[in-house]
């Protein structure tokens, strides 16, 4: 089969690669339709992330037909459109009984926090992704769920990830009616992070990104006010001055240690840019909400060495909620704002890519060359 792969950091290539095989009875293998870049990615594919191997195909989003299934799965069948969570869980764990699917403790031997995440190294289980001709998907009768017939493609695919987190990242800010809530970035998790406050019950939501192409879609797509930090010497005193001096109610880290720049970085000034790769988002936030206020944080972080100012968000008595997005939990009221016109998750996607075009796409989306904000890849579109 065609796949992308990992020859290093900046370099990824469609390569040759064997075509998966049913490792385990309840293992299934997906044809795969529709894959997407996301923004983690390129923590990958700028070498930020440890133990990503060469050969290491990437994707966690993505959406395709059931092509073989193991002799024990039960809840799919060969034919089946479906799509598949970014998370691999098994289901039974103590973790997964409590709905806590992206800290599955059976699927990655370095699972200290994380469970096995779909082309993103062998820190996350080593498990190949789905921007490839095929991909194996284990247990495959908790994972992947059958496309309801009503939903796009498109919108499928974006339920895989970046709208599931976008709205995690809203539910964990424990918004209430009228909050004002801040978000840091204007890539498509902060978008549907903006989005989805707003069907939480926020009373005004702010976007926060240096990017005018990426701050003119918060508006258009999330209705929300934007600011370009870069116009302001210091964006946490624009954030003061615009709530009363008190401070927002919820903020929402939707950046993290941001793929663009270098995660062991120092940064101790404000004036550095979000791209700075140390958690410059994430103390604005604590800077910026006010005293008892809510920090929602699901931009991905890697190691870091920098200074997180905690000692003044307990002094401030802020909480903090954070995690990897526990995707198929949120499905149900993602399709059902869907299908009710609340959501078109397809409106942020900007570029469509054939698969044999992919290295192209990385280096758009890396250097956020035309207007991109979210390319999908095209592998067996029929």
């Amino acid at each position: 089969m065609k796949a992308m792969t990992y020859r290093g950091p900046y370099k990824v290539r469609v390569e040759e690669k064997d075509r998966p095989r049913i490792e385990h009875p309840n293992d299934a293998i997906v044809r795969v339709q529709l894959a997407a870049i996301c923004g983690s990615d390129l923590h990958l594919y700028h070498g930020l992330m440890p133990d990503t191997r060469v050969g290491h195909t990437f994707g966690h989003e993505f959406i395709g037909v059931v092509d073989e299934v193991g002799p024990s799965v039960q809840s799919i069948k060969v034919g089946d459109r479906v799509m598949v969570p970014f998370n691999i869980y098994c289901g039974s764990c103590y973790f997964c009984a409590r709905g806590l699917y992206s800290n599955c403790h059976n699927v990655n031997p370095n699972a200290t926090a994380v469970g096995g995440i779909y082309g993103y190294s062998h820190t996350c289980g080593g498990y190949d992704g789905g921007q490839a001709e095929f991909v194996r998907v284990p247990f495959a009768d908790v994972g992947p769920s059958v496309i309801p017939e009503w939903m796009a493609d498109e919108d499928a695919l974006l339920c895989t990830d970046a709208l599931s987190t976008g709205y995690f990242g809203a539910q964990l800010g424990d918004i209430v009616e009228g909050d004002t809530v801040v978000v840091f970035g204007a890539g498509p998790v902060g978008l549907f992070a903006a989005k989805s406050s707003w069907l939480m019950g926020a009373g005004r939501v702010i976007v926060i990104d240096h990017l005018d192409y990426r701050l003119a879609k918060a508006r258009d797509f999330a209705h929300a006010e934007t600011y370009n930090f870069g116009e302001y010497g210091d964006i946490v005193l624009e954030m003061k001055k615009t709530t009363d001096f008190l401070g927002a109610d919820v903020a929402i880290d939707a950046v993290g240690a941001e793929a663009d720049g270098n995660l062991f970085q120092h940064v101790t000034t404000a004036k550095f840019k979000l791209q700075g790769g140390s958690p410059v988002a994430l103390n604005w936030a604590i800077d910026s909400v006010r005293k008892g206020g809510t920090i929602s944080v699901v931009g991905a972080y890697g190691p870091m060495f920098s200074a997180v100012k905690f000692g003044d968000a307990m002094n401030k008595g802020l909480t903090i909620h954070t995690n990897q997005a526990p995707v198929k939990r949120q499905w149900p009221r993602l399709f059902s704002h869907i299908q009710n016109g609340y959501l078109k998750p397809s409106e942020i996607v900007t570029h469509r890519i054939p698969l044999e075009h992919i290295a192209e796409g990385y280096h758009t989306f890396s250097s956020k060359l035309d207007q991109i904000i979210k390319p999908i890849i095209s592998v067996n579109a029929n």
